[in-house]
């Protein structure tokens, strides 16, 4: 089903962009502000304390707004926090009229504790109204949605405020008072969000208990959802990665206005905040390119791809000068920054229960903040001590490193068949069918014909658990490929090991793992499928899990095959069409006819490409 066609999508996007448009807008003011006043390191302190402001709420309301979005309709928090949004904004643009600077300043926080306590409920929402099929594209819109948004508050409120300055000014009094009709943009906006929620549509009804005010104050509610937070180090470490990439974007995003001003000479807001803002349509880009190569599963590798392209935007950025090369550096940053966050926040949704959603939300929102608070404040330690904008990006570079290591440690299997199905990609468009005939919890022995030097990635390709290839000892023990197949866990084989290779074939079927091999012992030569051995039953006897059949199809032909000649299927001119097809699951004890009848059925079932 297309994401268009789920019951208030359009709404609810709306929602969204107008939410983020109407914080970023008056951030984007004060920030400004702050800009055209202040130099060097007081303008980086300012700037970093701003910023800080924005992140406090969510740390200190981690443990509430969890509580409301799981006790309430998430569609009801977010109903009263737009209308809270409109009485926020109003008192914000009071203060402009009045020249009231540090009054709006403080405003910063009230309006982000309306952010952090909207939080929770607003991503949580897509769990409610994604089905499974639908789940990482509404995900990717999100993100794509909230990044727009942000992109345009960047631009619209830059571009304004500098065309609202039509008088001299010696003061932050002096600049508000003259922007202050851009507040009237800000309550418009808050308006109309409410007025879109209104349209949503509630799934989730009220349930639990009344929030425990001394419970909360002595800490008790915060170690309980401590506790639920790491209980799965998959969703901790999401969180962590997602943090350090945050963090890392707030300092350079605090430093940059300071180095443009000294460094690069550029005294004009609407090029220095385009400048950032091509990140946002780096996010954007990034966002598209994450959904696509995500589309049969969430793949993991686009995290370590992400890691990398950042670190090397980060290597580029203090040696470049160039206005236009800075604005690839930015760009390109938004690339693996949205490949990452769309990446880790789709982890972290999926493999989070729906009963505990909200929290897990609020607390990754928690501990972001408590990153991005904690390198802020070293940013204004650092910029108070007399490090320049220069000194804090090699610094963030720094810290990108440990992310990109962190990343490959924990994803470096999903990161080497995601270059594999790249490399392929260019001329093969692998398509699996059927992927659903495999379980997602219980060991599965994978067996199919033998088509090609490639059949090992083709099989994998669309599904997300790894798996487990018996081998030939002497292709495994090539130099340039041994290190790719230990790094896949594949287990060698050889007419003199194969007890032991069985062996650990076996052990990894108890462990509920997929295990793969080709029952015909070889490639086949003609494109037909051989005599199946019965070596397998060895691995699956007694074993609890069941065997599924593949069928490969399309490859013949190729270069990587065993045929004479070279071709491609009809109705395909440069790029060869490739299926993979998994047939429903069988026992354990199958022996070697029934399995080859299996594939028999779904080469005849599904049919053959046409040579």
């Amino acid at each position: 089903m297309s994401i268009r066609r789920i019951a208030g999508v359009i709404p609810y996007t709306l929602a969204l962009f107008l939410n983020a448009f109407t914080d970023l807008g008056h951030k984007i003011i004060i920030q400004n502000t702050v800009f055209k006043i202040y130099d060097d390191q007081t303008q980086i302190i300012y700037t970093a304390i701003l910023n800080a402001l924005i992140l406090l709420p969510f740390i200190f309301l981690f443990t509430p707004s969890g509580y409301l979005s799981h006790r309430f309709s998430k569609v009801n928090v977010m109903r009263y926090g737009a209308l809270a949004a409109v009485v926020i904004t109003l008192l914000i643009t009071y203060s402009y009229y009045q020249g009231w600077f540090w009054g709006a300043f403080t405003l910063t926080f009230i309006l982000a504790a309306q952010s952090a306590i909207y939080s929770p409920a607003k991503y949580g929402y897509i769990k409610e109204i994604a089905g499974e099929h639908d789940f990482s594209a509404l995900n990717a819109l999100v993100q794509s949605v909230t990044t727009v948004a942000i992109l345009s508050g960047i631009i619209a409120y830059t571009v304004l405020f500098e065309k609202s300055l039509i008088t001299s000014y010696q003061s932050e009094a002096d600049i508000l008072k003259q922007i202050a009709p851009l507040g009237w943009l800000l309550v418009i906006g808050s308006t109309i969000e409410f007025i879109l929620t209104l349209r949503l549509q509630g799934y989730s009804k009220s349930f639990g208990t009344a929030f425990n005010i001394k419970k909360y104050l002595s800490g008790y509610s915060f170690r309980k959802n401590w506790v639920l937070l790491r209980r799965k180090p998959e969703i901790f470490d999401a969180i962590l990665f997602l943090s350090l990439f945050w963090s890392i974007s707030q300092v350079i995003l605090a430093a940059f206005g300071a180095y443009a001003k000294s460094t690069l000479g550029v005294e004009n807001t609407i090029i220095v905040q385009g400048l950032m803002a091509l990140a946002a349509f780096g996010i954007i880009l990034g966002s598209v390119i994450a959904s696509k190569l995500s589309r049969h599963y969430l793949h993991k590798g686009l995290i370590v791809a992400g890691a990398l392209t950042i670190t090397l935007m980060l290597v580029l950025l203090p040696i470049t000068h160039s206005l236009v090369l800075i604005g690839l550096v930015f760009f390109g940053f938004g690339i693996g920054g949205a490949m990452m966050i769309v990446s880790l926040n789709a982890l972290i949704l999926s493999k989070t229960p729906r009963v505990h959603i909200s929290y897990v939300l609020s607390g990754n929102n928690w501990v972001q903040n408590i990153f991005m608070t904690l390198f802020l404040a070293l940013t204004t330690l650092f910029a108070y001590v007399g490090w320049d904008s220069l000194m804090l990006f090699y610094g963030m570079l720094a810290v990108s490193v440990i992310l990109t290591a962190g990343a490959m440690v924990r994803y470096k299997d999903y990161f080497v068949w995601l270059i594999f199905e790249r490399i392929l990609a260019f001329r093969y468009n692998i398509i699996p069918m059927q992927t659903h005939n495999i379980p997602h919890d219980k060991a599965v022995l994978l067996l199919g014909n033998h088509i090609s030097w490639i059949d090992w990635i083709l099989v994998q390709v669309g599904i997300e658990r790894r798996i487990r290839y018996l081998m030939e000892r002497s292709i495994y023990e090539k130099k340039l490929i041994r290190p790719i197949m230990k790094l896949g866990e594949v287990i060698p084989v050889s007419s003199k090991g194969a007890k032991e290779a069985f062996k650990e074939a076996k052990i990894r079927l108890q462990n509920g793992e997929i295990v793969a091999l080709f029952p015909e012992g070889t490639i086949s030569s003609s494109g037909d499928m051989g005599k199946f051995y019965p070596g397998y039953q060895a691995i699956a006897s007694k074993s609890i899990g069941v065997i599924v059949p593949f069928y490969i199809d399309g490859i013949y032909g190729s270069v990587f095959s065993r045929s004479s000649s070279r071709y491609t299927s009809s109705g395909s001119w440069f790029r060869r069409n490739i299926r993979v097809i998994y047939g429903e699951p069988l026992p354990m004890d199958s022996n070697p006819e029934t399995v080859y009848n299996a594939i028999i059925t779904l080469k005849e079932h599904c049919g053959t490409q046409q040579a």
